[in-house]
């Protein structure tokens, strides 16, 4: 029997490649022939507001260590239930808000690298916009000590403060655009692609309270809180076609 060689397959895939290859030369051709675009200019604007962080973010924790495990685990479960709750009698959606963090157990080592115990810690999470609330509501909290604090600006509000400046640094943007356009000498102008960001600065801010985890608060001391400052900026950049 004698076998054919299959012609027609080698000259139909080859023949789309040599195709292909020669359009993308044209085409590179045909770009670097094309000049440079004329009476464009980049711009960028920004505008920014202060607010007050109207989001608290308390985060406190508990440890335990012993030879075994179980009991480790059975402590640090006892500590998280009974700060659980005392927190929920005061959870409201979005005002307070409770959830639980981190819960680990881990074997300790000695010096010399040998499992001597367990040690593990639990965490609780208190987070919302009742800034006082939550700072009583920290100490009550007996089982556990305050780890963290943090300020923030909530989503609400950090919405309504982009949509607050977004429409002073678009004007700012078309106000240069007009501005550049007179000074070169040109009529008019038409924008031809933009870009709209937005950013917080000095936003979640943590603080240690490291004096408050050395011992548990008494049931009637509250928190103190001052809340600060963060900055929401919207930036406008992009190019405009200016025209006679």
């Amino acid at each position: 029997m004698r076998f054919m060689p299959r012609l027609s397959v080698i000259r139909s895939s080859a023949l789309p490649l040599s195709f292909a290859v020669l359009a993308t030369a044209l085409a590179g051709t045909a770009r670097a022939d094309a000049p440079p675009p004329q009476g464009v200019v980049s711009l960028q604007s920004s505008a920014s507001i202060e607010v007050t962080k109207d989001l608290l973010n308390i985060t406190m924790n508990t440890s335990r260590d012993g030879a075994d495990a179980n009991t480790v685990q059975s402590q640090l479960k006892q500590a998280l239930e009974a700060a659980l709750a005392e927190a929920k009698k005061a959870a409201k959606p979005g005002q307070v808000d409770v959830r639980t963090g981190n819960f680990s157990i881990y074997p300790r080592y000695n010096p010399k690298g040998g499992a001597n115990g367990w040690q593990g810690s639990a965490e609780l999470v208190i987070e919302g916009r009742d800034l006082q609330a939550i700072a009583q509501l920290a100490g009550r909290i007996t089982t556990l000590t305050i780890a963290r604090v943090a300020y923030n600006l909530s989503r609400e509000l950090r919405e309504k403060s982009e949509s607050d400046v977004t429409g002073q640094a678009i004007a700012a943007y078309r106000a240069k655009a007009a501005e550049y356009t007179r000074q070169f000498g040109y009529t008019g102008y038409t924008i031809r692609e933009v870009n709209v960001n937005a950013n917080e600065q000095g936003g979640m801010v943590p603080m240690m309270m490291r004096a408050k985890t050395m011992s548990a608060p008494s049931s009637d001391e509250a928190l103190p809180i001052e809340a600060g400052k963060g900055t929401v900026t919207v930036t406008v950049n992009g190019t405009v076609q200016m025209s006679k």
